[in-house]
């Protein structure tokens, strides 16, 4: 296999972290040296037989920790060691067992086949012996991952995958067991392609020795899963929009991502009027998040909710103001008159608060039946003539 590696032009070698796994580690690493000779092992300061067993392989790369310090900043070293060592992939497989080393080759043909990619291997959850806790752990991550990149994928908690090393990014902040979630996300985010392949798995409980602290480890994969989803809203997400934009121009994406996408024309004139309704709302700060939660939540067209909650930009704003107010006047019929030709300052608001409330509400939930109805009725004119 090692031939084979080195022919195809896939440089590649295999990264295994370890900690306290002696049962199964000489296994695991007579099964993969059938397959390649490059194999970096990272010892995360085990305290048991991890470095007497590992003495006996003095042909593999090795890296020591004098303590352990997480799944991370093992597998962040790898990757370094294995950069410097010129490889461009590193496939990372756990030494507790699960992993068979005959799936190897599926990670080196599906980068042959398809391309440029981080490919995770795809356990199936559904087999017996599979804890219960695994399975809703793997659920509950690939709903954030999907959230966070609009990928969907079937397993993105699996330890076995395939890194390109010079597209990943150089620089993480985790160094737990949630760097593989940092990770995955973050080159997502770069545009690169993140894939499942299918794997086998073996759980047997009399062997397999996990180091995931269920409270400790799921509280900071929380957090990091917080901070993701709110770069995902402030950040990545408007700054995808834009770039396509600029890089289509209005009349193409508008082309491309309203009118010929795959969402039924219900679904778009939903979505329209869901972004117009959070627009025009007083969520003044918020209606980013909002809509792209309640679009995902609804299971509704999140570019195109984005894009219609942008009718609340600074140049409308003065008018939405006012139009509440004024609605508002007819609900609090003692409240005051605004004119437009006026000055409304933020003073007015706050004096004014239930008058701008009730009337922006209303106002929402009325431009949102308009613009609903509205692209619904020339969607389906769009499309009637398109399909004649």
């Amino acid at each position: 296999m090692e031939n084979r590696w080195t022919e195809s032009g896939v440089h590649a070698c295999v990264i295994v972290p370890t900690y306290n796994n002696s049962k199964t580690l000489r296994r695991v690493l007579d099964s993969v040296k059938q397959y390649t000779a490059n194999i970096i092992v990272v010892n995360d300061g085990s305290t048991d037989e991890t470095a007497s067993i590992l003495a006996a392989y003095p042909q593999l790369f090795q890296i020591h920790h004098e303590k352990n310090s997480g799944k991370g900043t093992a597998l962040r070293n790898g990757f370094k060691k294995a950069i410097s060592l010129g490889f461009d992939y590193a496939i990372t497989i756990d030494s507790d067992g699960q992993h068979f080393a005959s799936d190897l080759p599926k990670f080196i043909d599906a980068i042959q086949t398809g391309g440029e990619a981080l490919l995770i291997g795809s356990r199936n959850m559904t087999q017996d012996g599979v804890p219960k806790k695994s399975s809703f752990g793997n659920n509950f991550s690939n709903f954030w991952f999907w959230f966070e990149t609009g990928i969907r994928l079937e397993d993105t908690q699996s330890g076995y995958r395939l890194y390109p090393l010079k597209h990943i990014p150089k620089k993480y902040v985790t160094r737990k067991f949630e760097f593989e979630i940092e990770v995955i996300v973050r080159s997502a985010w770069k545009g690169i392609p993140v894939k499942n392949i299918p794997i086998d798995i073996l759980y047997d409980p009399t062997e397999r020795v996990s180091h995931f602290r269920p409270f400790k480890d799921f509280t900071r994969i929380s957090i990091l899963n917080t901070v993701l989803v709110l770069l995902t809203i402030f950040y990545i997400k408007p700054r995808d929009f834009f770039r396509s934009l600029k890089k289509k121009g209005i009349r193409k994406f508008l082309r491309e991502n309203i009118l010929h996408s795959e969402d039924s024309i219900t679904k778009k004139s939903l979505s329209i009027a869901l972004g117009v309704f959070i627009g025009i709302a007083p969520f003044w700060g918020f209606q980013t998040i909002l809509v792209l939660f309640l679009a995902a939540l609804l299971r509704l067209n999140k570019v195109i909710a984005f894009v219609g909650s942008n009718v609340s930009l600074p140049p409308f704003i003065p008018f939405i103001i006012y139009a509440s107010l004024q609605i508002g006047e007819w609900i609090f019929p003692q409240s005051t008159s605004f004119d437009f030709d006026r000055s409304i300052t933020f003073s007015d608001l706050q004096e004014h608060l239930a008058q701008y409330l009730a009337g922006s509400l209303i106002l929402a939930a009325a431009m949102a039946i308009i613009f609903g109805l509205a692209s619904f009725l020339l969607l389906s004119i769009f499309s009637t003539f398109r399909n004649k």
